[in-house]
């Protein structure tokens, strides 16, 4: 369950990108450099099977580069190191991949990044002691600099269940 929650943590927070002003990238990779920056998030959690009732607010710094067919972010949680990002994009596929090291003792993880307009999805599977539960964390872009997203589970595909929900803004 930790490691779940990380991840969810990583997914919900980190993709706070403007697209407006990433759109006219070439390189796709050059799309994530929206990354970088000081993000005040907020993100209202309900009770399901996989998630508490909880309210967090968290400023996140997100500290990026390129290098050659990477881009990475190392993110800062109020002021705390939690994970260095690692994406990489696979042109003949049409996604991203992502990477997490988590800056604790959990167990990183790979992840996708699926981009269609303004919407990006980070989808994820997990085993429930046999069942297979679908994840995804959706991120719908309203304005440059302004995000709301919301975490999703299902167990189908087709029927998605809300986790959480937030807002986040860029503040520099």
């Amino acid at each position: 369950m930790h490691a779940l929650r990380l991840l969810s943590l990583c997914l919900g927070v980190l993709p706070i990108i403007p697209v407006y002003a990433a759109s006219t990238a070439a390189d796709p990779l050059d799309k994530l450099a929206a990354y970088a920056g000081t993000w005040q998030t907020d993100i209202q959690n309900f009770k399901t099977p996989y998630s508490n009732v909880s309210r967090d607010k968290t400023r996140l710094e997100n500290h990026c580069w390129r290098s050659n067919q990477f881009y990475v972010c190392n993110q800062v949680a109020d002021g705390k190191s939690v994970v260095v990002l690692v994406f990489s994009y696979l042109a003949g596929k049409g996604y991203y991949v992502s990477h997490a090291v988590p800056g604790d003792d959990s167990d990183g993880h790979m992840g996708r990044l699926y981009i269609h307009d303004n919407v990006w999805t980070y989808p994820w599977e997990f085993n429930d002691q046999g069942k297979l539960v679908y994840f995804r964390v959706v991120n719908t872009f309203v304005k440059p600099g302004e995000i709301d997203y919301r975490q999703e589970y299902s167990e189908d595909r087709k029927t998605w269940i809300l986790m959480g929900r937030g807002h986040e803004v860029k503040v520099r």
